[in-house]
């Protein structure tokens, strides 16, 4: 399958690392995700490199690319399991492919962090460059968070190579949906207790107070 665009495609000096590594990174996530998730997580890493050259951190590409394109592929049916966090599952399938390619447990570790964190803030951010950074760029593409940070040609030339969809906020939050509904459970003391709370009427969020009051303890 040709990688062409990818290959290509270079803002601000930041472009898809050219190696064997993220040309198979790039297969597998497109032909695993929707159009929707891969344009998402491809601009991820944009916005994720974009933040750190800007913020002139110390970080390599190659994992900061495997941790942007992999932290969603929880929400994907091949590799969503009945009970962790869509987060894990994404972190997990990260970790497995790139232990089947050689990568350094070292590395391994960073890039299942960042990608099992993205959900987490007020945390990534005091981490490793590739952990903050994943989540910085899923903020941004999300949550439209540091937004003003990019300028007008940076976000025009990455959404044109990796299009946003018209009614891109609303997609995603279905797409989140769509991954996490069959177990509720996982989304406790998560962002995406939100996404149940809008999309299922019945949905009831666990609370901390009353795991706390109704445990075996005395007192």
């Amino acid at each position: 399958m040709a990688v062409t665009a990818e290959k290509t495609f270079a803002v601000e000096g930041i472009r898809i690392p050219d190696s064997r590594l993220a040309r198979e990174i790039t297969h597998l996530v497109r032909d695993t995700e929707s159009g929707l998730l891969f344009h998402h997580s491809s601009r991820v890493y944009y916005w994720a490199a974009l933040a750190g050259k800007r913020r002139d951190l110390k970080f390599d590409r190659e994992l900061l690319y495997a941790g942007a394109m992999f932290h969603d592929m929880g929400l994907t049916p091949a590799h969503s399991s009945a009970n962790e966090r869509f987060e894990v599952d994404s972190a997990n399938t990260a970790r497995d492919f790139l232990r089947s390619h050689g990568i350094a447990q070292v590395d391994i570790d960073t890039v299942w962090t960042a990608i099992a964190l993205h959900t987490t803030p007020g945390i990534p951010e005091h981490m490793h460059p590739v952990v903050a950074l994943v989540t910085a760029g899923v903020e941004m593409d999300v949550l439209g968070l540091s937004y003003a940070e990019y300028s007008d040609a940076e976000r025009e030339a990455v959404v044109h190579a990796h299009p946003r969809t018209g009614q891109f906020k609303e997609d995603i939050i279905q797409a989140f949906y769509d991954g996490i509904k069959h177990k509720p459970d996982t989304t406790f003391g998560n962002v995406k207790a939100d996404v149940l709370a809008d999309k299922d009427p019945t949905f009831k969020r666990g609370n901390f107070c009353s795991v706390i009051r109704g445990s075996a303890w005395r007192g």
